[in-house]
């Protein structure tokens, strides 16, 4: 007979685990179903955010930025270091820790919220019933009985027919994060967010790299000055950006990789020792739903649902990569929220207009709202300001004084419409703007909100005022 829950979630990824937690918070029995095996060959909790996308990358991130910081920067704060070297290994086996304490910390609490983890494929069946078949495919799957179901199995990297991944030498961003060694040259198909975090650890640590965007505009769906302020800060660091690059082919080679492709100025042979493909992810819906389930999906594979994330038949729900929207961890997360939310009789609520987004290079790239060129094409009235890191003291004090903050308000209703920063720490800054936009603050409330001093928050003050053209410490 089939174990009945109240709410099943297939997926344990930051949408899944959290709407299940949510859900069991809220005194439903609780299922959630994964097949995940991580790098020890044991089941794991946290999807491809914890194991192998967000949290692994960063801690990456981190270490190649204290190696650039320790060869590079020291010697400007007067601190010699002879002989700094990079452990590859170590760097790897400390990321390694970081992801199995935070995938362990999420076993603790299904456990401490009595949430059945169901271990193994889920795959959605008619009347909101989910087989569960064994990862290691033996013994036999196992059926669960659920009054509401959550499909929650996020994205893939997608793959491209001219760049053929071998696992080697062709890697997608999974294979990316366990290099052994440094190459010494290293091209990536894609200049987005993945392009760019994976090019930069690799960029810091020695290799040469070179990005191959198909796009004619550099972060072409970011603000356009902060995106012409990006292109010129990582052109310093050494990053190689070929915009109007199509790829035709890329051959492993014993030792290298021969990639072939074409731009405004002709065709071109690169010869490098890796090849990082990072042209974006696609939902993962392989064998989820079964057709009896009569579940509809848009032509890109997506999971088709309602402004609740309600699919098309009763009891169905969808969330976070395999639905509509940004492919973000947090934007999930809330939709799970919503969900186990409305499943419990209450109101859920996603504002999909004051979402953050967040490119962890350094320096950091952060915005939320609207950019200049979407108020333009829509003829919004608009106000922009703008401040400069290099006019604010503590980012002069930290020798991080590159990037600026800009603010663009309605020109009637002074309301904050987008808030783009390029600059240090510009992730944790963009929450202040978050949470404008969230109240619909104005530029003057953000004006006349005392920031702390010496700060890199002042910048924000500072280009609210420059809204009005009365920043304080620039000309205006």
């Amino acid at each position: 007979m089939a174990q009945e829950f109240d709410v099943v979630v297939i997926g344990a990824g930051p949408a899944g685990y959290v709407a299940a937690i949510r859900c069991a918070q809220l005194g439903l029995r609780t299922a959630c179903v994964d097949k995940w095996i991580n790098k020890q060959g044991k089941p794991a909790l946290g999807g491809t955010c914890l194991n192998v996308g967000c949290i692994p990358s960063k801690a990456l991130l981190e270490s190649s930025e204290h190696y650039h910081s320790a060869v590079h920067d020291f010697p400007r704060h007067g601190i010699k270091a002879k002989d700094v070297k990079m452990d590859v290994a170590a760097m790897i086996g400390r990321k390694d820790e970081v992801v199995l304490k935070l995938t362990g910390g999420i076993e603790m609490l299904f456990k401490a919220n009595k949430i059945h983890w169901a271990k193994g494929h889920g795959r959605l069946l008619a009347n909101r019933q989910v087989e569960v078949t064994p990862v290691d495919g033996k013994g036999e799957p196992e059926i669960l009985q659920a009054a509401n179901v959550i499909l929650a199995s996020g994205s893939t990297p997608m793959e491209i027919a001219s760049a053929p991944l071998d696992g080697k030498r062709i890697v997608d961003s999974t294979g990316a994060l366990e290099f052994t060694e440094v190459p010494k040259r290293l091209a990536i198909i894609g200049a987005g967010v993945i392009g760019l975090e994976l090019g930069s650890v690799w960029n810091r640590l020695g290799s040469k790299v070179v990005l191959l965007e198909a796009q004619d505009k550099f972060l072409f769906h970011t603000d356009q000055q902060i995106a012409k302020e990006a292109l010129r800060q990582f052109t310093k660091q050494g990053l190689e950006v070929r915009l109007g690059a199509r790829v035709m082919s890329a051959k492993a080679n014993p030792k290298s990789v021969t990639v072939q492709f074409k731009d405004s100025e002709g065709d071109h042979k690169l010869q490098v020792d890796k090849l990082i493909v990072a042209v974006g992810r696609r939902p993962y819906t392989d064998n989820l739903i079964a057709p009896e389930a009569d579940i509809l999906l848009d032509e890109k594979g997506f999971v088709h649902v309602d402004e609740d994330n309600r699919a098309n038949q009763p009891g169905i729900y969808a969330i976070g990569d395999v639905v509509r929207g940004p492919m973000l961890a947090h934007k999930g997360s809330e939709e799970g929220v919503k969900v186990a939310e409305i499943i419990a009789g209450g109101h859920g609520h996603v504002n999909y207009e004051a979402i953050p987004l967040v490119i962890y290079t350094a320096p950091e790239i952060a915005w939320v709202g609207k950019t200049e060129e979407q108020l333009k094409g829509t003829g919004v009235p608009y106000r922009s300001g703008a401040f400069p890191f290099a006019a604010n003291g503590r980012a002069l004090a930290m020798d991080q004084a590159v990037g600026m903050v800009k603010i663009l308000a309605h020109a009637e209703t002074d309301r904050v419409l987008g808030v783009h920063i390029i600059g240090p720490m510009a992730s944790e800054l963009l929450q202040e703007a978050v949470l404008a936009i969230e109240f619909e603050a104005s530029a003057e409330d953000l004006a006349r909100t005392i920031h702390a001093h010496p700060g890199l928050g002042e910048t924000i003050h500072e280009a609210a005022l420059a809204v009005d053209k009365r920043a304080l410490h620039k000309a205006n």
